[in-house]
């Protein structure tokens, strides 16, 4: 297995090195941890009927599923294009809520 090696800012010279903070353990692993399943929203964006993308995504999901992940699809047809819709278009609150 080959490992990701950290890169100088020599080797990223368009990158904002101020940016990045060190890992936060204690925000990644808090005390209280969640009591329900891990959570996967799962997206593609292909809206034809016979959509690849859209079946890899429902296979994903039972993978996950099976793996004893709550897996969630958002199905993308009717969303609007950005800035084409107010923000409470029905299919942007749908996709919010799946979010959550």
């Amino acid at each position: 297995m080959r490992r990701a090696s950290v890169s100088s800012a020599s080797e990223l010279p368009s990158l904002d090195h101020g940016s990045f903070q060190p890992l936060d353990k204690e925000r990644l692993f808090p005390a209280a941890r969640a009591t329900h399943a891990p959570r996967i929203l799962l997206l593609y964006g292909s809206v034809r009927e016979r959509s690849y993308s859209r079946l890899m995504a429902e296979e994903a999901a039972r993978l996950l599923q099976a793996m004893g992940v709550e897996a969630r699809i958002y199905d993308p047809r009717g969303l609007p294009l950005p800035d084409g819709a107010p923000d409470d278009h029905p299919k942007v609150g749908e996709l919010r809520e799946l979010a959550n």
